[in-house]
């Protein structure tokens, strides 16, 4: 199917309402968060949670390593892994904002629908990037947009909200892109070795890191560990894990005031220089200068 004009312009209509006063809306439905912005952004550093986004209204990037994803209302974006990312609101207006929309994904549920549609086969077991864009057909719009109306409905979210959430994974899970999930979901295969690894990283990012004791948690010998490792999220571990950490570092200082030295120390760093070193080649200025700017940015 095609993507549906009607329903779409519905659902601008919607988020147009429900994002009057704000940027960013952590929702009364489960795992549902609602964008809006009327300018596009400069590119910053964060990460994506195992999500699926879609966009009403704009133009987004989205760089995973050496890898760029492009999307807007006629494609879908899944995240299946925890993934350090750079995005972009390239495409945004006072008359025409950007609309966004993410779902976290629930991969018991996800697991539970492939068994009740005996989707359990996956023709293609090698590893696989661990994001993708989707067309974003009529089907799947549209189950965003019932979703969307609940938030005005409060009353009916405990009761229709998961049946939605349901229909919007088996929704990916049918798409042409919907083997990728499968894949990300099934149990037992490298993808899901990998993402055990990556969860154990997001736990323990503070802890020293040796490799072959991480591929032997997840029952794979260091050299396939390090290929589908690096296949699924373009980087090696040692690098995912040192995003994990300027990341949080970069959140402490904002978020609780710490400084540099501290946020450093409080996630594994042992030299501080060091930990200037990479943040400043990360973020694109060093650990204080970064954080002031950060703190202008959300106060214009």
């Amino acid at each position: 199917m095609t993507n549906s004009s009607s329903n779409m312009s519905k659902l601008v209509e919607v988020l147009t309402r429900l994002t009057a006063n704000g940027q960013r809306f952590e929702t009364a439905v489960d795992g549902l968060s609602l964008f809006c912005r009327d300018t596009p952004s400069d590119a910053l550093t964060g990460a994506y949670w195992p999500s699926v986004c879609i966009i009403a209204q704009g133009r987004k990037q989205v760089w995973l390593g050496e890898q760029t994803f492009v999307y807007d209302s006629k494609h879908f974006l899944l995240s299946g892994l925890h993934l350090p990312v750079v995005a972009q609101v390239i495409e945004a207006s006072e008359t025409k904002p950007y609309l966004g929309m993410t779902l976290k994904l629930d991969y018991a549920e996800i697991t539970q629908l492939m068994a009740q549609c005996e989707l359990g086969q996956i023709p293609n077991q090698k590893s696989d990037v661990g994001m993708f864009t989707g067309r974003l057909d009529e089907s799947l719009t549209d189950a965003f947009y019932r979703l969307a109306l609940l938030l005005e409905q409060e009353e009916d979210i405990a009761v229709l909200a998961p049946m939605l959430r349901r229909e919007i994974f088996y929704r990916v899970l049918m798409s042409e892109q919907g083997v990728k999930l499968r894949q990300l979901a099934a149990l037992g295969s490298s993808s899901q070795q990998v993402a055990k690894a990556m969860n154990w990283l997001k736990d323990n990012f503070a802890l020293p890191l040796k490799v072959s004791e991480l591929a032997a948690k997840v029952n794979m010998g260091v050299s396939t560990f390090h290929h589908h490792f690096r296949v699924m999220t373009t980087m090696s571990p040692i690098q995912y894990q040192k995003q994990l950490r300027l990341q949080e570092a970069r959140r402490l200082m904002l978020s609780d005031n710490m400084d540099a030295a501290n946020a450093a120390f409080q996630v594994g760093y042992e030299s501080a220089s060091q930990f200037s070193r990479e943040y400043s080649r990360i973020f694109g200025l060093p650990p204080l200068k970064d954080v002031i700017a950060l703190r202008q940015q959300l106060a214009s």
